[in-house]
């Protein structure tokens, strides 16, 4: 159902174009099919993508070029607006209106823009919602996917614009890794298959197949499941990653173990809804006796869902902020 914002970014439009991108704005992918056949619809989360018809989205980001008209959702990450201006480029003219609710934008957003479009202005706030407006295509190649070497972990990531975390590798994503090697009263992670859920920029993957388990990856944003890959040819590893909801399409007992930084919001709001969903999927892909290992910040209730969800919980490492569990599937 489109909201205040999809309106605005709607009246904002011209309702001419020959083709025209959609970028995580599934809500107008009708109003533009009125306007002309040619729609490419480019969805980063799979749960927007699974609302669109299939025929009308594309396989990469990169194939929405070419357009006369791009209409989006500022995202909250400049990094991801920065990807979303530079894959529309191509075409001698595009306009490109992105919208948003007006407390979760900042003038930041303006110069990203300004990087890739000649000018770029605001439209007037309706019912606490803004339309910025960027004209004239400056046609700068993109340069995502970007890639960084790690040297103390032994290892590169890769990161699109909407990869949650970039290239860095989070504090708390490296108190798991301490975690999973041992480094506190319990043993190290030794399991034939694991999945690494809520794959992020595939650190996490990228260390498990570093230590020879067989490493499945899942994330519900197609970036992190795109750079997941990347990192994993640049590393010369094999990480099947694949783009989905939750746990979706993994057979029952199929895993033995299950490693995840979960997420706790979706886009700008925070929601542990698919988080407690995948505690309660856990028990039915983990084989008899698995694990779940898992890091959140420590004021998270988490504990205790995964008691309460999955099996026995304990922490087996934790600083200030964050806290790293194992649970032991006893469902």
């Amino acid at each position: 159902m489109r909201d205040a914002v999809d309106d605005l970014i709607w009246d904002e439009a011209p309702k001419e174009a020959a083709a025209v991108a959609i970028l995580d704005a599934p809500e107008l992918v009708d109003g533009a099919l009125g306007i002309t056949p040619d729609v490419r619809v480019f969805c980063d989360d799979w749960r927007d993508a699974a609302s669109v018809a299939p025929e009308l989205l594309v396989e990469h980001p990169d194939d929405l070029g070419g357009v006369d008209l791009a209409l989006a959702r500022l995202p909250k990450s400049l990094a991801a607006l920065d990807h979303q201006a530079a894959v529309v480029q191509g075409a001698p003219d595009v306009t490109y209106l992105g919208g948003a609710r007006i407390r979760h934008m900042n003038y930041s957003m303006n110069e990203v823009l300004a990087k890739h479009f000649a000018a770029v202005n605001a439209s007037l706030g309706r019912s606490k919602s803004r339309v910025l407006r960027a004209y004239g295509p400056q046609g700068l190649e993109s340069d995502w996917p970007k890639v960084r070497q790690h040297d103390d972990l032994g290892f590169a990531v890769a990161a699109y614009g909407a990869t949650f975390g970039g290239t860095k590798v989070d504090p708390g994503t490296r108190l798991l890794l301490m975690a999973l090697a041992g480094g506190g009263d319990h043993a190290r992670l030794e399991a034939g298959t694991v999945l690494d859920w809520g794959c992020g920029n595939g650190s996490v993957a990228m260390w498990l197949a570093k230590e020879g388990m067989g490493v499945l990856a899942r994330d519900v944003s197609w970036s992190a499941v795109a750079g997941t890959a990347v990192a994993a040819e640049v590393n010369g590893l094999t990480v099947d990653a694949t783009w989905g909801d939750g746990l979706d399409g993994y057979a029952d007992h199929s895993v033995d173990a299950i490693v995840t930084n979960p997420p706790f919001h979706q886009g700008v709001a925070k929601d542990s809804t698919d988080t407690l969903k995948m505690f309660d999927e856990a028990s039915r892909v983990l084989r008899p006796g698995g694990q779940l290992w898992c890091v959140y910040n420590s004021h998270l209730p988490y504990r205790r869902a995964l008691s309460e969800r999955l099996g026995p919980t304990r922490v087996v490492a934790q600083d200030r902020h964050y806290t790293v569990t194992v649970t032991s599937s006893g469902r």
